[in-house]
Order: structure tokens, then C-alpha cells, then sequence
């Protein structure tokens, strides 16, 4: 099959949407040949892997570069003038589609990222000329973001939150090309189960599960912690009221154990929560490594006993499949990716609530793993199975499998 893909942000060897949109192409050109209109500001990365894969002959990427100033609105989330230039990208996007499907025979057109829903660029319109099947997504497309939880942030910050759920809710429910590209779609892919749960409920869309990213297959032998004295519990993230770096501080805290260590991983701001740390009397408790390298992050994962992800405003983060990868059992909110991704052979959810329901539910929870260092052993051998089940290659199969129970029909 010929599959011709809109992937605006796309790079070997990079995290987010770029390396997201690289693994998908990169794993589908081992079943289908991909066409890939992408922007060109990753074009020598691409150019200098492509020839070294076994299935290059099945790649062939298009440029629609943009300019610099354009490139660094992009970079800047939460600069909104960039969707105006984007819009006008994927304009000249389904130009260049257009001309493409007159020269190949394509058999699905695929609008891939970048994955937020408001911008579903124009491959539906060409479908609708053509007639070659569409397929949109994995997107994005919960409708809000839990306030219970901007406790810490600035008063801007809660007023452009609240406004930014406003807004998505009101796009869901009324934007024009949305809801044209919904129509269009043979199959829209849902990034996370709340975004699951949004296209049923202002679409009635029943849109299939398939998170945006996955999971690389790794050979790390397990470790055998059992016998720790301490109790390592590894957070990675920024420094901002979106990963909730508060409430892992005041579940330790709770947690009242004199074995527990929890390592904090990450860039920003670190001196209001080590105020916290004080104030909870947990300052011995923490070991705050600052930004380091993945490869340490690595280490520090392989080395640890529990990946706590606080995080309440994700897409499905990397960083847990990450923690997967390196047998490390997960304790995070059940919502976003990271709620799909971890399951109760790998890790244990909380529902989203208060933050001060959240901090005694996680406090309860790490005690429970404490003592039960025989379930944690379980808990990372599962992680293989996993590891398999949320892999790239098992993802490219999916995809390909609806590519053609949409050619057929």
C-alpha cells in the first residue's frame, strides 16, 4: 500500500512530536511506502539516517519549510499566533498532496501530527476530491484541564487555563473544519482515553484507542531489589504546576516511612519546593539531582524502586514508557497516555480528585509497595510483556491493519 502522511513536526533521534511522528513512519515503511510531507527544519537529520535503514526504498519525504521566526512561535508552546502560519502550512500541504496523488497511486491519506485537534489540516478536503480513504490521528482531544490542580500556579497561569478550557470545549463543540475532518475520517485514533471519551461525547464518534507514542523494546536485566534497605522513588519532570512535583513531596511526607528516598529529576525552579521539603520536615527524605543527561536518567531508573508521575496534563508521556522499559513499576493519576500505558501488572493508578485526597491515596499506596518488595519484584518482571505490548513495531502493525480493512471497504 501507498501511504501519503501529513507529519508537520518529524526527526530521528529527537523526544515529542518529532521523534513521535519519526517512529511512526519509520516503523510503517517496513509494511506499506510512506510519502511524508513534513516541515524542513529537520531535513539533514533525515536525510543522513533514512539511507542507513533496511526500508528506505520505502520512504520518500517532501518539504514544506517555514521560516525561522515561524519555527521558534512553534518551539514557544503556548504562543497561539503560531496557529495562524500552521493553518497556512497545511494549506500548502494539501497543494503539495494534491500534486503528489496525481503522480502516485495512494491508497490512504493520513494525517498524523501534530496531534492536538484544533488544527486538522486539509488531507479530509482532498479525500472528499479524491475519494482515497482519510485517517486522522492518534489526537489529542481531552477537553479540559483538571483546576482542581493549578494550585502553585500564577493567577495568569489559572486565568489562561480556565480561558484554554473555554476554548477547547467550545472548538469541540463548533469548529467548522474539526468537525469536517471528523466527517471525512474512515478512522479517527484517539491518543488517550480522554480523548476517547471527548469525541463521543461532542461527536458521537466512537474512536479507537491508540496512543500517540510507544514503547521501545529493551534488554535490561532485572535487578533484584528486594533486599534494599531503602525505598527509592524516582520523579522526572520540569519544574511547573503541571507535573505536580507538591503533591509527590507531601505523599512522601504522609508516607511517614523512614526508608523511603525520593530522587527528583529535572530543570527549573527547584527552591519553592525545597522550601516545601523543609516545611514538610522531608528534607533528608530528597535527593535532587537537577537536569542530567537521559543516559543517567537511565541509570538512575534501572536503580530505582518506584517511577512516581504526578503529572495531571500529558499527551502519553515518554517518560513513563521509559520507566516500563527499564522494568521500573509505575504509581501515577489515571488519566492522560500514562493511564492507558500502566496497568495493574506494572504499576497502580489514582483517580483524579483533590490534591489533598490525591497526597493521602499516593501515601497509601507507597506504603503499600514498601512493604510488599516481592509484588514490586513481580511487578518489574511484568514489565517485559509490556514493554511488547505498547511497542513501536506492535503499534505500526495496528495501523497497518486498519489501512487495510479501510482499503477493503
Amino acid at each position: 500500500m501507498k501511504i501519503l502522511i501529513n507529519a508537520y513536526a518529524c526527526s530521528p533521534n529527537m523526544g515529542s512530536e518529532p521523534g513521535m511522528a519519526w517512529n511512526w513512519v519509520s516503523n510503517l515503511a517496513k509494511y506499506c511506502e510512506v510519502h511524508i510531507i513534513t516541515e524542513g527544519e529537520f531535513q539533514d537529520k533525515v536525510e543522513a539516517v533514512v539511507p542507513k535503514l533496511e526500508q528506505w526504498k520505502n520512504m520518500h519525504f517532501y518539504y514544506n519549510p517555514v521560516s525561522d521566526e515561524i519555527r521558534k512561535m512553534c518551539w514557544n508552546q503556548g504562543d497561539w499566533r503560531f496557529y495562524k502560519y500552521y493553518r497556512e502550512w497545511q494549506w500548502k500541504t494539501y497543494l503539495m498532496a494534491k500534486d503528489i496523488c496525481s503522480k502516485e497511486k495512494i491508497d490512504v491519506l493520513h494525517q498524523l501530527n501534530m496531534i492536538g485537534f484544533r488544527e486538522p489540516g486539509y488531507l479530509w478536503k482532498l479525500s472528499k476530491e479524491n475519494g482515497v480513504p482519510f485517517v486522522w490521528g492518534p489526537v489529542d482531544a481531552k477537553d479540559k484541564f483538571p483546576v482542581a490542580y493549578l494550585g502553585g500556579a500564577s493567577m495568569k497561569t489559572k486565568l489562561f487555563m480556565r480561558l484554554k478550557n473555554f476554548l477547547t470545549v467550545w472548538q469541540l463543540k463548533h469548529s467548522k473544519r474539526v468537525r469536517q475532518a471528523a466527517s471525512q475520517a474512515s478512522v479517527i485514533f484517539s491518543a488517550s482515553s480522554n480523548s476517547k471519551v471527548s469525541f463521543n461525547k461532542y461527536m458521537a464518534i466512537d474512536s479507537p484507542l491508540l496512543n500517540e507514542t510507544g514503547c521501545y523494546v529493551q534488554e535490561h536485566p532485572l535487578i533484584d531489589k528486594s533486599q534494599k534497605e531503602t525505598f527509592d522513588v524516582l520523579w522526572v519532570g520540569k519544574l511547573d504546576f503541571r507535573k505536580q512535583l507538591g503533591i509527590a513531596l507531601q505523599s512522601v511526607a504522609i508516607a511517614d516511612n523512614e526508608n523511603i528516598r525520593l530522587h527528583i529529576v529535572g530543570g527549573g525552579d527547584a527552591e519553592p519546593y525545597k522550601q516545601l521539603a523543609n516545611t514538610l520536615g522531608i528534607t533528608d527524605k530528597c535527593i535532587w539531582h537537577g537536569a542530567v543527561s537521559h543516559d543517567e536518567v537511565q541509570s538512575i531508573m534501572q536503580n530505582s524502586d518506584v517511577f512516581f508521575f504526578t503529572s495531571v496534563a500529558e499527551g502519553t508521556p515518554h517518560v513513563v514508557l521509559e520507566a516500563i522499559g527499564n522494568n521500573l513499576p509505575v504509581v501515577c493519576f489515571d488519566t492522560c497516555g500514562q493511564g492507558d500505558a500502566v496497568n495493574e501488572n506494572v504499576g497502580r493508578k489514582i483517580e483524579l480528585s483533590t490534591p489533598m485526597q490525591s497526597v493521602h491515596e499516593f501515601a497509601r499506596v507507597l506504603k503499600e509497595l514498601e512493604r510488599n518488595r516481592d509484588l514490586l519484584k513481580q511487578m518489574s518482571e511484568n514489565c517485559k510483556q509490556r514493554q511488547l505490548e505498547l511497542s513501536w513495531e506492535e503499534k505500526a502493525k495496528t495501523m497497518v491493519g486498519w489501512y487495510e480493512k479501510i482499503v477493503k471497504a
